[in-house]
């Protein structure tokens, strides 16, 4: 057990030369520094007198460090949890900073490290992925500006403000009778200082330099005469462990309760969602369970300590990746700063101007706000826009408790909005290059021939079935021959959808029109074929392949263009660009899946099918023979007798696979009537010469699989029957023996797809 403890600590906290290890110290002592204002201004926002924001950046911190998987993430006393709390107190009727606040807030946040541990052991640090970051940014934005709000009458002499924004502006009216100008021109001065330094000099610890400044204001120059509030007296050393505290009254616990697991959400989404970004620039994993575990140890030590619930801090994080710290030794060092702070430090802290301190705060606070990812967003995605400003105002109008409700309804909202109209545009062509092109972003691209390739971006379901069909129907001219549906984003689809598709599909062949599905993956045709749409799949409408289609339908490449006076597919994909803007998919972006490997060269009936298409190729294949003993045909007439069939044309691999079928079959016709036994043979030995030919010109995994595909044919031939083995060598060699000294290129193909048995002299 010990040596795993050791193993555990030293993969933890790595040896590392002593440049870096000085990094991390120095790394540390900055966090320290920085942590000192701000987390003492933390601790007062949540109703907690200042000194306990000090106690909550010594044992919580280093639990954290040892827990953690993060290499360089800051953890502490921070704005949200403290806001939240804050706003619990005030609601609550409880007086800042007396006895009952520092019962309620420990006792808080031990409910908070229970709803974490809770998480932990059910695994819920997913959750995150369904809190967008437009709702994060607005709910944090909203809360820094509530505790702004708040903070700006102890600016210049008045006293801190409670309740919500409209509230929060009428108290720094009502404050104004008591401002003091030296008051105000030390706050200003402050917040100038600080934001002039995140500027110029962003790895200094500026707010700690500015609140040693005040302190010798008033040490030497007494300003304190002069107006300026001060600190109140703090006592040296680290008080003791406060046992698990007592719920004073059972008609609280489900205040306790309520609001601590809002506080825990919000702790574990934003604390995550930065971790994670951290980790995923720095190039490491981090085990999301074991994060949960470490945000429930660190709570709990806090409450242990006294103080209000702790969480990751984003702008102290900033500022240590300036060092380039690489472990958590920053962590230690900053724990055993603000230890010497509370036992060799603490008095001078009665000595720092208020005024001084909230501008700190407001600083760390203004930085904390992120209107930036707002203006990002007004200029990339407005609905993503407006449901920031939905959550901001939500949290400034109604408060912390009611802004995280909303938040919530805010990120189902966006999910519905994005699934209700996703992204869709007309597709086209690029004459000279392969692949098709999306109209409205790229100006060369031009649509096909009375022909509407229509690319749908999400999941096919009841509440936008509706939208696929107008913009289909608003694309639809009295020229059109095809319409293809790109499903490539589409990964699943209900029963109202697949019901609707095949109306459609009806509807559309009523009027002489072709409609294919392409793209998608295969799930999606075994949730047709359980809707009750087999139709589709058996029809031929199901493609793997927006090609296949378009060769199904009788197109081939170049594709022919459609004329410029008769583009309203291109002015229809414009339209939808326009509103849609950064929401729209833009195919450039996507691999190139439509070149020779996607020209049918894949097994496609086993896509659309599954596990009925061996039944279905033998069915082809029977009706092919029926087909042909019924019928005069040529060599050449193959594909055609296959267009008769309810399928439509078939791809390469599957074509050689029913050839394989018809000839196992074909021994009673033989015997039956050789003439006709001879004409089928012949139109077999046809399309395989015309099958192989193609597929020798496509790249070397596709001849793979072409030569798989013919040892596992005649393994199976050799076994099952070795009369037409025979025949079937004997064919090959002939065909070889042909070739040999006319084509030597295609005979070395031959000789690796079969082997050197058809080599071989009689």
């Amino acid at each position: 057990m010990q040596n795993v403890l050791i193993k555990e600590l030293k993969k933890k906290f790595p040896v590392s030369p002593v440049s870096g290890l000085l990094r991390d110290i120095l790394g540390g002592v900055v966090v320290a520094l920085i942590s000192i204002p701000i987390s003492m201004g933390y601790a007062r926002i949540a109703g907690l007198p200042m000194q306990y924001g000090l106690y909550g950046s010594v044992l919580p911190i280093f639990l954290f460090s040892l827990l953690t998987t993060s290499k360089d993430f800051v953890f502490g006393v921070d704005a949200a949890p403290a806001a939240l709390v804050g706003s619990t107190v005030a609601a609550m009727g409880i007086i800042p900073e007396s006895e009952q606040a520092q019962s309620f807030v420990p006792t808080l946040t031990l409910f908070v490290s229970f709803w974490l541990l809770v998480f932990y052991i059910f695994k819920a640090g997913r959750i995150v992925r369904y809190i967008s970051t437009p709702v994060m940014g607005g709910f944090v934005t909203g809360i820094c500006c509530t505790i702004i709000l708040m903070q700006i009458p102890k600016l210049y002499g008045g006293d801190a403000g409670t309740g919500e924004g409209t509230e929060l502006v009428g108290h720094i009216i009502s404050q104004l009778p008591l401002f003091e100008p030296l008051s105000f021109i030390l706050g200003l001065s402050t917040i100038t200082v600080i934001m002039l330094g995140k500027k110029f000099i962003p790895k200094a610890p500026v707010s700690a330099i500015v609140m040693a400044f005040g302190a010798m204001l008033t040490l030497f120059l007494h300003i304190n005469n002069y107006g300026v509030k001060l600190l109140p007296h703090v006592d040296s050393g680290f008080p003791g462990f406060r046992m698990l505290p007592e719920i004073s009254s059972v008609h609280m616990l489900p205040d306790y309760l309520l609001n601590s697991l809002s506080i825990a959400v919000v702790i574990l989404a934003e604390s995550m969602l930065a971790c994670r970004g951290n980790a995923m620039k720095d190039g490491y994993r981090l085990d999301t369970n074991r994060e949960v575990l470490a945000y429930t140890a660190a709570n709990f030590a806090a409450s242990l300590s006294g103080c209000c619930p702790v969480n990751a801090s984003v702008s102290r994080t900033g500022i240590v990746r300036q060092f380039g710290v690489r472990s958590q030794w920053f962590s230690v060092s900053a724990a055993l700063v603000m230890v010497a702070v509370l036992y060799f430090a603490a008095p001078i802290i009665e000595y720092l101007p208020v005024p001084i301190l909230t501008a700190i705060v407001i600083s760390a606070l203004m930085n904390a706000c992120e209107f930036h990812e707002a203006a990002k967003l007004w200029k990339t995605s407005r609905n993503e826009c407006y449901i920031f400003i939905g959550a901001f105002l939500s949290v400034l109008i109604f408060g912390t408790v009611a802004g995280v409700m909303i938040g919530v309804v805010l990120s189902f909202v966006a999910v519905v909005i994005r699934a209700v109209v996703p992204p869709r545009a007309f597709m086209g062509v690029i004459p000279g290059k392969d692949g098709f092109y999306s109209l409205g972003r790229n100006r060369e691209s031009r649509p096909l021939k009375n022909t509407v390739i229509y690319r749908f971006g999400g999941n096919i379901f009841f509440a936008n079935i509706d939208t696929l069909q107008s913009d289909i129907e608003s694309a639809v001219t009295k020229d059109t021959k095809c319409i293809i549906i790109n499903a490539g984003a589409v990964g699943s689809i209900d029963t109202t959808a697949a019901d609707r598709l095949v109306l459609l599909y009806r509807e559309y062949k009523r009027r002489g029109i072709s409609l294919y599905i392409t793209e998608h993956v295969g799930e999606v045709n075994d949730m047709l074929r359980q809707f009750g749409a087999d139709e589709l799949l058996r029809s031929g409408a199901v493609r793997m392949t927006t090609a296949l289609a378009l060769r199904d339908y009788g197109m081939s490449c170049p594709y022919p263009l459609e004329s410029e006076e008769n583009e309203v597919q291109y002015a229809l994909s414009l339209r939808m660009q326009n509103k849609s803007r950064a929401q729209h998919i833009d195919s450039d972006a996507r691999p190139r899946h439509i070149s020779r490997m996607a020209k049918g060269i894949q097994p496609e009936l086993e896509w659309v099918l599954g596990s009925n298409s061996e039944e279905y190729m033998d069915m082809i294949a029977d009706e092919l023979i029926e087909d042909f003993l019924g019928t005069e045909m040529t060599g050449k007439s193959f594909e055609e007798a296959g267009k008769k069939l309810r399928w439509g044309r078939l791809n390469y691999f599957d074509e050689d696979e029913i050839l394989d079928r018809i000839e196992h079959r074909i021994s009673d016709i033989q015997e039956n009537d050789p003439e006709k036994f001879a004409g089928l043979v012949d139109i077999l030995e046809h399309r395989r010469e015309i099958i192989e030919r193609r597929m020798f010109t496509m790249d070397e995994h596709v001849f793979d699989r072409l030569v798989a595909a013919r040892k596992k044919y005649a393994d199976k031939l050799r076994e099952e029957d070795p009369a037409s083995y025979e025949q079937f060598i004997a064919r090959r060699k002939e065909y070889y023996r042909e070739i040999e000294s006319s084509d030597p290129e295609l005979a070395r193909k031959y000789r690796e797809l079969y082997g050197e048995e058809i080599t071989k002299k009689e």
